[in-house]
């Protein structure tokens, strides 16, 4: 069996962003020349997230909008973990969006339905981060 991993980095201008790393994550998959397993694609960060999804941008603005309702950024002092800190709506936005995904890789493929896509999710941004990416197979 083989492994691979690699560390995608991502520059995150604004506070919230939600990036398609698709393209990436199939580069990587390419460079492991696994044509039959697993890969496991998670955030490196506790304020972010990877998920599955379409890539329309109305629903991209809707989960924006879903997210600051549920969690909001403001005013930060509605949250106990905000005491020297301004990011606890991140973690909160983090929970409900997920940490992680896996997908099988079929024929050197990754095995999506139709329209999925992998994102990164940010929630805390304004500077680097990163994304595992880490693929077991033959």
């Amino acid at each position: 069996m083989k492994s691979y991993r690699k560390e995608l980095w991502f520059n995150v201008k604004g506070r919230r962003e939600l990036i398609n790393i698709t393209p990436q994550v199939r580069d990587c998959l390419r460079e492991s020349g696994i044509a039959e397993g697993l890969l496991l694609c998670n955030a490196m960060h506790i304020t972010a997230s990877v998920f599955i999804n379409d890539d329309e941008p109305g629903l991209h603005q809707d989960y924006d909008e879903w997210l600051e309702r549920l969690a909001p950024h403001a005013p930060v002092n509605q949250y106990r973990h905000n005491v020297g800190e301004d990011n606890a709506d991140a973690h909160m936005k983090r929970q409900v969006m997920g940490r992680e995904v896996v997908v099988a890789v079929t024929e050197g493929r990754l095995d999506f339905g139709p329209w999925e896509q992998l994102f990164y999710g940010e929630f805390d941004g304004g500077r680097k981060k990163r994304v595992l990416v880490k693929i077991i197979g033959e």
